[in-house]
């Protein structure tokens, strides 16, 4: 006998009319939500685009352009390749993170707080278990291997102990700043494949991905246990992207943004008390201080 598991939608996720793209989560895994609905305008995608050009020159000490990439050769440390070498294959990877960004600007703490995002992530993780886990970007450029064969298919809550129920356990909100194609790097997945419940196996997972081909601008939202990757960049130029992570309040964030984050920014931004929420700043673990009662003998 077939057991059918009713979804329940929130009146945030009926007064923003998203029940399609809920539908596509509970069914696929992963949607695409176009800037029409989410409501970021393509002039601040493109101040992020330059912010995060320019934040890759600091980093690396060369300019970046996306027409063609880094403009010097560039080397990385023994073994960078990690999502490689999780199937055994290894090679020099053509991209890097730039780890942090709610602290560098307010352009990227409100989109960390899109409420169209933050809608979707809450869908799949929980209205008051959703915390931030990490905001990075995705600076990504031509380059043959990519993350090999396997295209680094991997399930953000990996590190969760089996089995995965239905709640995810992590979620991500995935900002496209130029356009997915296959031949450009797009994301690579396996549609469905959160139903699993597991890690993904290989080398079906592979053979089963499809790229997901976006527009700049558009938003891919994703649940916890989807297996995903990302096909290499073939063509010249660059591909950018924001992976604003979120977690349920019980799993362990990537980057401590309770402990290390500067509070007072939070104030700076399109809602603070939604990102204070996000933060976890609130919440009473982990504590820092003793936080239980204690009882005092009568004199």
């Amino acid at each position: 006998m077939n057991t059918v598991v009713a979804t329940q939608l929130s009146p945030t996720i009926q007064e923003l009319n998203l029940e399609k793209y809920v539908l596509e989560l509970e069914v696929d895994g992963l949607t695409v939500v176009p800037p029409e609905v989410h409501g970021v305008p393509m002039e601040r995608f493109d101040a992020m685009v330059n912010l995060l050009l320019t934040r890759a020159e600091e980093m690396v000490g060369c300019a970046f352009s996306l027409d063609k990439g880094p403009r010097s050769d560039v080397v990385f440390p023994a073994d960078a390749n990690t999502l490689a070498a999780m199937s055994g294959e290894h090679g020099e990877p053509s991209q890097f993170l730039i780890q942090r960004l709610a602290s560098y600007h307010r352009v990227f703490r409100d989109l960390a707080i899109n409420p169209i995002a933050v809608a979707l992530i809450r869908h799949m993780v929980g209205e008051r278990a959703t915390r931030f886990s990490s905001h990075n970007s995705f600076v990504k450029w031509q380059g043959d291997f990519g993350y090999g064969k396997g295209l680094g298919l991997h399930a953000d809550q990996t590190a969760m102990p089996l089995p995965w129920g239905r709640r995810a356990l992590t979620a991500n909100a995935n900002w496209c700043l130029t356009d997915y194609t296959r031949q450009g790097g797009a994301f690579a997945w396996v549609p469905g494949s959160h139903k699993q419940g597991t890690r993904p196996v290989q080398p079906r997972a592979s053979e089963q991905a499809v790229p997901v081909e976006a527009p700049k601008g558009s938003l891919l939202v994703f649940h916890g246990a989807t297996w995903h990757g990302a096909y290499p960049r073939l063509i010249p130029g660059m591909r950018l992207s924001i992976a604003n992570y979120y977690r349920h309040a019980m799993v362990t964030s990537q980057e401590d943004i309770k402990g290390s984050f500067d509070q007072a920014l939070s104030e700076d931004c399109d809602d603070p008390a939604l990102f204070r929420a996000l933060a976890g700043f609130g919440d009473e673990f982990p504590y820092s201080e003793p936080n239980q009662p204690v009882p005092s003998a009568l004199q």
